[in-house]
Order: C-alpha cells, then sequence, then structure tokens
C-alpha cells in the first residue's frame, strides 16, 4: 500500500469522525425554530464521496459522473441520462436539442408553437422563448394544478410541434391523455420532472414517457448536488443531440479525457472545413457548456441510493399533513391527484378558497411569524411578471384558474428532513389559526 493510498483511508475515516462530531440533535423548539419548505438531508456518505473526488481531483466529470447516470437510468428505467450544472439547463437542452438539423422534418423553427403552461417554474418556459418558439399557455386544473388536458388538443395548429409540461409539486399529470394527443399529432413530448422525481403514473416514472424529460438535484429536490440536473431519453439520436448541445456544441462524442472513440478523428470531411480536420473541434451546433463536476456527481452518488428512503418519507409526511387538514376543507382546497398517479410530493399545495373568513396573506404570515417557511406556487401566472410583458405567446381558453393559484395558493415543505413534532407544530397551528378568527 503506497503512501498515497494510507493518507486517503486516513482522511476519509477524520471525515467521517469529523461529521459524527458536528451532527445536531434536534432540539426543536416551537415557534423559534425554523421549519423549512425544503433542505438537503444527507450524512456522512455525501462527505466521503465528496473528499474522495476532491482527493482524485478529476474536475470535470469523470467516474462518479457516469456512475450516477447509470444509477439514475436504472432506476427510471430509461436508457440514456446525461448530468447538467442544473435543471434549468437540463431544460434549456431539451428544447434546443427539437431545433436539431439532425431531426430533418420533425425539426423545431423559430414561430413554432410548444403547448406549455403559464403556471409554474420560469425555466420551463425560458428556452421556448429562447429558442424563438411560441408558447401556447392552457390553464391549469385546480387541485392538481397540472395542465388541463381536455383542452390540449383544441390548442392545436399547423405550427404546434411539442408539448412541455412540469408534473406540478410532484403531482403527475395525465400522461395517458397527454401521450395520446401527442401521437395522434405527431407532437414532441417534453416531461419537466424537477420536483417529480420517483413519482409514478400507472406504474411506470413520470421522465420515462416522453421524449425527454428534466431533472433538477438542486438543494430543495428530492435529492441534491448542490447545484445539478440531468436530461434523460430512450432514443439514442436525441441522447446524441443532447450531448452536443451540453458539451459545446461540438460533433465529437468522446467522452472528457478520451480520444479518438470513432477511429476516424482525422479522415472526416465536416461542412468547409479541410478534409482530416480535428473531430473534437468540429461543432454541428450552437451548444454550450453544461457539464456538471465530478465533484457534484459524488454527492448524488450517495443521494442516489436513499432517494426511496426519501420517497417513502415524502409520502409519509404528506399523508400526516392531509389528514391532519381535512378538518379546514370548508376553507381550503387540498391537493387531488390522479386515480393512477403515485405522486413522489414536492410539497403540499393549498387553496385559500374565496369564502374563508382569512385570505392567503393572512395564514401566509401567520405561518411565518411561526417560523413556519411557505411559498408561492413559484411564479403564479408567468404572464403577469415582468420579465415576460412583451413576449409573443398564444392562450386557449383563458387562465382563470391559474389567476386563483396566483392569488391564492401557497404551498408548505413535505421534505425527509421534517420531524413528526414539526409537522404536528405545522397542524397545530393552522387549527389555532382557524379558530382564533371564529372567535373574531
Amino acid at each position: 500500500m503506497n503512501k498515497q493510498t494510507t493518507l486517503k483511508k486516513e482522511i476519509i475515516k477524520k471525515v467521517r469522525a469529523f461529521y459524527k462530531a458536528g451532527r445536531e440533535k434536534s432540539n426543536f423548539s416551537p415557534g423559534k425554530t425554523i421549519i423549512n419548505y425544503a433542505g438537503r438531508v444527507y450524512d456522512e456518505k455525501e462527505m466521503v464521496c465528496l473528499v474522495d473526488s476532491a482527493l482524485d481531483f478529476w474536475l470535470t466529470a469523470g467516474k462518479y459522473a457516469n456512475k450516477f447516470e447509470k444509477g439514475l437510468a436504472n432506476f427510471l428505467g430509461i436508457k440514456y441520462c446525461l448530468l447538467t450544472n442544473s435543471g434549468s439547463s437540463a431544460n434549456l437542452l431539451a428544447i434546443s436539442a427539437l431545433t436539431s438539423p439532425l431531426l430533418k422534418n420533425r425539426r423545431l423553427k423559430p414561430g413554432d408553437e410548444i403547448i406549455t403552461t403559464a403556471c409554474g417554474f420560469p425555466t420551463t418556459l425560458n428556452p421556448i422563448l429562447q429558442n424563438k418558439l411560441v408558447p401556447v399557455f392552457i390553464d391549469v386544473e385546480l387541485g392538481t394544478y397540472n395542465i388541463q388536458v381536455k383542452k390540449i388538443e383544441n390548442a392545436i395548429t399547423k405550427k404546434t410541434k411539442a408539448i412541455f409540461i412540469a408534473h406540478t409539486l410532484g403531482n403527475p399529470a395525465n400522461l395517458e391523455k397527454i401521450m395520446k394527443v401527442a401521437k395522434k399529432y405527431n407532437l414532441w413530448l417534453c416531461e419537466d420532472n424537477c420536483d417529480s422525481l420517483g413519482s409514478k403514473y400507472k406504474g411506470k416514472h413520470t421522465g420515462t414517457f416522453g421524449d425527454i424529460s428534466t431533472c433538477s438535484f438542486f438543494p430543495a429536490h428530492h435529492i441534491t448536488m448542490g447545484e445539478g440536473g440531468a436530461v434523460l431519453t430512450d432514443n439514442p439520436l436525441l441522447k446524441k443531440i443532447l450531448m452536443s448541445f451540453r458539451d459545446w456544441g461540438r460533433d465529437c462524442c468522446c467522452e472528457t479525457g478520451r480520444n479518438n472513440t470513432c477511429g476516424n478523428r482525422f479522415s472526416q470531411k465536416f461542412g468547409e472545413l479541410p478534409y482530416g480536420y480535428d473531430h473534437k473541434y468540429v461543432y454541428s451546433h450552437i451548444g454550450y457548456n453544461l457539464k456538471v463536476t465530478d465533484m457534484q456527481a459524488a454527492i448524488g452518488v450517495a443521494q442516489l441510493k436513499k432517494l426511496p428512503l426519501f420517497i417513502k418519507k415524502r409520502r409519509g409526511n404528506f399523508s400526516f399533513l392531509y389528514k391532519n387538514l381535512r378538518k379546514h376543507e370548508k376553507n381550503i382546497i387540498l391537493p387531488i391527484w390522479d386515480k393512477n398517479s403515485e405522486p413522489s410530493w414536492f410539497g403540499f399545495p393549498i387553496l385559500v378558497k374565496s369564502s374563508s373568513p382569512l385570505s392567503r396573506d393572512e395564514i401566509v404570515n401567520y405561518l411565518e411569524k411561526n417560523r413556519i417557511a411557505t411559498r408561492m406556487l413559484f411564479g403564479g401566472n408567468l404572464t403577469k411578471q415582468p420579465a415576460y410583458q412583451n413576449i409573443k405567446f398564444r392562450v386557449t381558453g383563458g387562465l382563470a384558474n391559474t389567476d386563483l393559484v396566483m392569488n391564492r395558493l401557497f404551498w408548505i415543505g413535505i421534505y425527509p428532513g421534517l420531524t413528526k413534532e414539526k409537522l404536528q407544530f405545522i397542524a397545530q397551528k393552522f387549527s389555532e389559526l382557524f379558530k382564533l378568527r371564529m372567535r373574531i
């Protein structure tokens, strides 16, 4: 055993000891301790993987990235997984890939339309605009807050080329009906699965129905790398295109640190370049550098092993809140989900009824005053946001429910780091607030 190996073992041993020495005991103080809406849940295994990667000093994607990509693909039951530096970048890659000339007559061109919703996170919408495509907005259902699938077919025109939907807060959209329409009209389907890792529809994971899907590994999500994301597909041509856009737009498919995988590095002709121009420097797309580092992937490898437990805890925490908040259904609308779905919940959405004696602002302020973190459903109605005042878009059937979400909905956390005493405190505060209001 050489000196480096010996030292590495000593360092790893100390990392484990460092984690155990710094473990915080649960000293929950009701009304004083912040109950976060989300957060990282980890132990010494993530720290060991991170340090191991740092000591190897392979700074870009390497062995851990390869291991994670294979692991996530196997978990979901999909062929190809490509890591990216964020879920937002994954969304950009998903839409950009559909503009590739390699797709021939199915290639998306400026002015083509993509059906989506205005209710959600901006980076589901942004790639559509960044590729000079036109979003066609459809309203959402109350309760699920997913796209109203019955309106999709009426929104289709000759310019419609794709559907891009997110599974809101981990709640699967009606993929059976969406897939049916996509196949009927030969539309691309992209799934923003960033908030829904582990969710299932008819026994099959979300993120495996569409042509391309995306994940995010931001600390708030189901598993984390700090920053990071992934784009997934079963289509080998799309995988090639996605890799090209992710890796500077290059035509070469060699992994980082490898050369001449195709055996024709200096014996091909591309465009107007001279014959034999180095294939590593041939660019077939106007791409980016959106790769992940191996240190991020190392954290993900440890997190991926915990994913089944995280999903189980999220579902358990959701069930606890659902049972305890049902008594307030006179004033609030609780989430609903399709009978064919098994959500891997990201959060617990609550829509305040117009008949409620309390407004959303009053409820949110009371919860925040008691250190219970709340969040809006991201951008609400994105067409109302400052950034989108001058964009070109089309709406089919109005956005009444999207406006209700913007004005009356908030959500609270159910992530695995929430203890039973924190969940009980949340339920208690809801009861106290409504009782207090009834006395006034």
